[in-house]
C-alpha cells in the first residue's frame, strides 16, 4: 500500500464497529446503515490495506491475524476522535442535505415542490445547486442528484425517472402566423434547440412526418430555460421537455405545434455515491423524489 494513501476514516470507525460486534448486521444497526453497506466499506478498507480483515462465516464475522492487529492500533484512536468531535461540536448542529439538479428540472418540478418535502422532514436544511446545466455527471460536492443520463451510470447509484420527450413549441403570436399543412409547417422562424441536441430538429422531422421550411436558420442555447425564454418571447420555435412545460403551456405562453413528440435516449435519474445511498438524509430524499417523479406524464 502507498504509504501516502489516505484509509477511510468512514471505513476505519465501521471495521471498529464491526469488530466489537462479531457482525455486520449489528454494526449496521448501530450505525444507521445497511449491512450491505457496511460489508462494501470492510471490502474496500481490506482491498485498500492489502489484507484480509474478517473470516465471513454464516451469521457473524470473525477478525484474522491482521485485522485482530488493526484493531488494537487504531480502536482507540477512532475512540479519541469521536470524543474530541463531541467535545466541540454544538448542540444545535443541523444536518445539511447537498443536492445538485439541472436548472430546468429544479426550475419547472423539484423547486415548486420542496415544500413538501421540508415539511415531511423540518429536522434538515436543503442546499440545492441549479448552476450546472451539463448532464452525464454528479458533483463531488453534492449528496445526491437529479441530472440526465444516457445511460445508468456505471459507478454511482442511480434510480431512473423518466424519459425526456421533446415538443416543438412556439409563443402565442408566432404560433398564429405559422401555416400549419398535413406534413409541413410554413413560415419564417427560426428553430431553436439545446446546444447538446443540435440534431433534435432533424430527429423530429424524422419521426414526425412533418417538415418545417428548409431555410429556416438554427439557433443553439445552452440551457433549456434559455431555450424557452425564446420561444416564448417569439424568437423562433423550439423543442422543450414535455414533462417540465407544464406551467408554460398552462399560462399560454408557449403553446404545442403538434401532439408529435420525440422520445430521446436520455433520461433523468435521481444517483449518489454509493458510499451515501444508505445515510438516512439520501433515502429520505430518493424516496420522495421516488415517489413524486418516477413516472411524470
Amino acid at each position: 500500500m502507498n504509504t501516502k494513501q489516505r484509509l477511510s476514516l468512514r471505513g476505519l470507525r465501521t471495521f471498529c464497529v464491526a469488530a466489537e460486534h462479531g457482525s455486520f448486521r449489528e454494526a449496521a444497526e448501530e450505525l444507521f446503515i445497511t449491512a450491505s453497506a457496511v460489508s462494501h466499506q470492510i471490502k474496500n478498507l481490506e482491498q485498500e490495506l492489502g489484507e484480509q480483515l474478517f473470516e465471513r462465516q454464516t451469521r457473524a464475522v470473525a477478525l484474522t491475524t491482521a485485522g485482530s492487529s488493526l484493531y488494537e492500533d487504531v480502536s482507540s484512536l477512532i475512540d479519541n476522535l469521536d470524543a474530541a468531535t463531541l467535545k466541540h461540536r454544538r448542540t444545535n448542529v443541523r444536518n445539511t442535505l447537498r443536492i445538485s439538479v439541472q436548472p430546468f428540472f429544479a426550475s419547472e418540478l423539484f423547486v415548486p415542490s420542496l415544500t413538501d418535502f421540508t415539511k415531511l422532514h423540518p429536522e434538515l436544511d436543503i442546499k440545492v445547486d441549479t448552476s450546472d446545466e451539463s448532464g452525464e455527471k454528479h458533483p463531488a460536492s453534492a449528496d445526491a442528484s437529479i441530472r440526465v443520463f444516457r445511460k445508468p451510470p456505471r459507478d454511482l447509484h442511480s434510480d431512473p425517472l423518466f424519459a425526456v420527450r421533446l415538443v416543438p413549441v412556439a409563443s402565442k403570436d408566432l404560433y398564429k402566423k405559422i401555416k400549419k399543412k398535413r406534413d409541413r409547417f410554413e413560415g419564417k422562424f427560426a428553430r431553436i434547440v439545446h446546444d447538446s441536441r443540435p440534431t433534435a430538429w432533424r430527429d423530429w422531422e424524422r419521426k414526425s412526418g412533418i417538415r418545417l421550411p428548409e431555410d429556416s436558420n438554427l439557433v443553439r442555447l445552452d440551457s433549456m430555460i434559455a431555450v424557452a425564454r425564446a420561444a416564448e418571447r417569439g424568437l423562433g420555435v423550439a423543442l422543450v421537455p414535455v414533462q417540465l412545460s407544464d406551467s408554460w403551456f398552462a399560462s399560454g405562453a408557449l403553446v404545442r405545434l403538434s401532439t408529435q413528440e420525440l422520445v430521446t435516449d436520455d433520461r433523468f435519474y435521481f444517483v449518489c455515491d454509493h458510499e451515501n445511498k444508505d445515510t438516512d438524509s439520501v433515502q429520505k430524499l430518493r424516496q420522495w423524489v421516488l415517489q413524486n417523479f418516477d413516472d411524470v406524464a
